[in-house]
Protein backbone atom coordinates (compact mmCIF):
# COMPACT_ATOMS: atom_id res chain seq x y z
CA UNK A 1 0.00 0.00 0.00
CA UNK A 2 0.94 3.34 -0.93
CA UNK A 3 0.68 6.39 1.87
CA UNK A 4 1.21 9.66 1.29
CA UNK A 5 1.87 11.70 4.92
CA UNK A 6 1.14 15.26 4.19
CA UNK A 7 1.57 18.38 6.88
CA UNK A 8 2.25 22.28 6.37
CA UNK A 9 5.61 22.31 5.36
CA UNK A 10 6.84 18.75 5.69
CA UNK A 11 9.51 19.46 8.00
CA UNK A 12 8.61 17.42 11.03
CA UNK A 13 4.94 15.58 11.40
CA UNK A 14 4.72 14.33 8.00
CA UNK A 15 8.94 13.35 7.60
CA UNK A 16 8.15 11.79 10.94
CA UNK A 17 5.29 9.51 9.88
CA UNK A 18 7.32 8.64 6.37
CA UNK A 19 10.01 7.00 8.19
CA UNK A 20 7.73 5.72 10.83
CA UNK A 21 6.13 4.03 8.68
CA UNK A 22 8.25 3.12 6.11
CA UNK A 23 9.88 0.21 8.38
CA UNK A 24 6.08 -1.40 8.45
CA UNK A 25 5.59 -4.38 5.82
CA UNK A 26 3.64 -4.32 3.13
CA UNK A 27 3.91 -0.05 2.94
CA UNK A 28 5.52 2.34 0.80
CA UNK A 29 5.76 5.96 2.72
CA UNK A 30 6.01 9.50 1.00
CA UNK A 31 5.70 12.79 2.57
CA UNK A 32 4.96 16.51 1.40
CA UNK A 33 3.59 19.70 2.52
CA UNK A 34 0.68 21.87 1.11
CA UNK A 35 2.57 25.33 2.42
CA UNK A 36 4.34 27.32 -0.74
CA UNK A 37 7.44 27.04 1.15
CA UNK A 38 7.43 23.34 2.13
CA UNK A 39 10.67 21.37 1.66
CA UNK A 40 8.90 18.90 -0.43
CA UNK A 41 5.69 20.41 -1.77
CA UNK A 42 2.84 18.37 -3.03
CA UNK A 43 2.50 17.75 -6.53
CA UNK A 44 0.20 15.95 -9.07
CA UNK A 45 2.36 13.31 -9.21
CA UNK A 46 2.64 12.33 -5.42
CA UNK A 47 -1.47 12.09 -5.80
CA UNK A 48 -1.37 10.04 -8.44
CA UNK A 49 0.57 7.95 -6.78
CA UNK A 50 -0.52 7.48 -3.50
CA UNK A 51 -3.31 5.41 -2.31
CA UNK A 52 -3.82 6.87 0.94
CA UNK A 53 -3.80 10.07 1.60
CA UNK A 54 -2.54 11.31 5.45
CA UNK A 55 -3.26 14.74 6.32
CA UNK A 56 -2.04 16.25 9.76
CA UNK A 57 -5.57 18.98 10.19
CA UNK A 58 -8.12 19.34 8.49
CA UNK A 59 -6.85 22.62 7.02
CA UNK A 60 -4.63 20.45 5.02
CA UNK A 61 -7.49 18.54 3.53
CA UNK A 62 -8.88 21.90 2.56
CA UNK A 63 -5.71 23.14 0.77
CA UNK A 64 -5.44 19.55 -1.24
CA UNK A 65 -8.84 19.88 -2.13
CA UNK A 66 -8.72 23.28 -3.87
CA UNK A 67 -5.33 22.93 -5.43
CA UNK A 68 -6.21 19.25 -6.68
CA UNK A 69 -9.31 18.30 -6.08
CA UNK A 70 -10.03 16.20 -9.43
CA UNK A 71 -6.61 14.49 -8.89
CA UNK A 72 -7.82 13.12 -5.55
CA UNK A 73 -10.44 11.08 -6.34
CA UNK A 74 -9.00 7.64 -6.65
CA UNK A 75 -7.45 8.30 -3.17
CA UNK A 76 -8.66 7.77 0.40
CA UNK A 77 -8.12 10.65 2.60
CA UNK A 78 -7.68 10.71 6.33
CA UNK A 79 -6.78 12.92 8.92
CA UNK A 80 -5.29 12.36 12.08
CA UNK A 81 -5.54 15.65 13.71
CA UNK A 82 -2.07 16.23 14.52
CA UNK A 83 -1.30 20.25 15.31
CA UNK A 84 2.20 21.09 14.52
CA UNK A 85 3.48 20.86 18.12
CA UNK A 86 6.65 18.20 17.62
CA UNK A 87 10.03 18.08 16.31
CA UNK A 88 11.06 15.63 14.02
CA UNK A 89 11.00 11.67 15.41
CA UNK A 90 10.24 13.28 18.94
CA UNK A 91 9.04 10.24 21.01
CA UNK A 92 5.59 11.41 21.96
CA UNK A 93 4.81 12.66 17.88
CA UNK A 94 5.56 8.73 16.93
CA UNK A 95 3.42 7.54 19.61
CA UNK A 96 0.69 10.06 18.18
CA UNK A 97 1.11 9.01 14.83
CA UNK A 98 1.17 4.96 15.61
CA UNK A 99 -1.80 5.22 17.48
CA UNK A 100 -3.91 7.62 15.64
CA UNK A 101 -2.95 6.58 11.81
CA UNK A 102 -2.31 2.54 12.89
CA UNK A 103 -5.98 2.34 12.57
CA UNK A 104 -6.47 3.49 8.78
CA UNK A 105 -3.55 1.01 7.71
CA UNK A 106 -4.07 -2.94 6.68
CA UNK A 107 -4.71 -5.49 9.39
CA UNK A 108 -0.79 -7.20 9.65
CA UNK A 109 1.19 -4.12 8.32
CA UNK A 110 2.44 -3.18 12.09
CA UNK A 111 6.32 -4.46 12.66
CA UNK A 112 6.07 -7.10 15.61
Amino acid sequence: MRILFVCGRARARSPTAEQVFSRWPGLETASAGVSDDADEPVEADHLAWAEIVVVMERAHRRKLMRRFGPALRHARIVCLDVRDDYAVMEPALVRLLEARAGRFLPPGSKPG
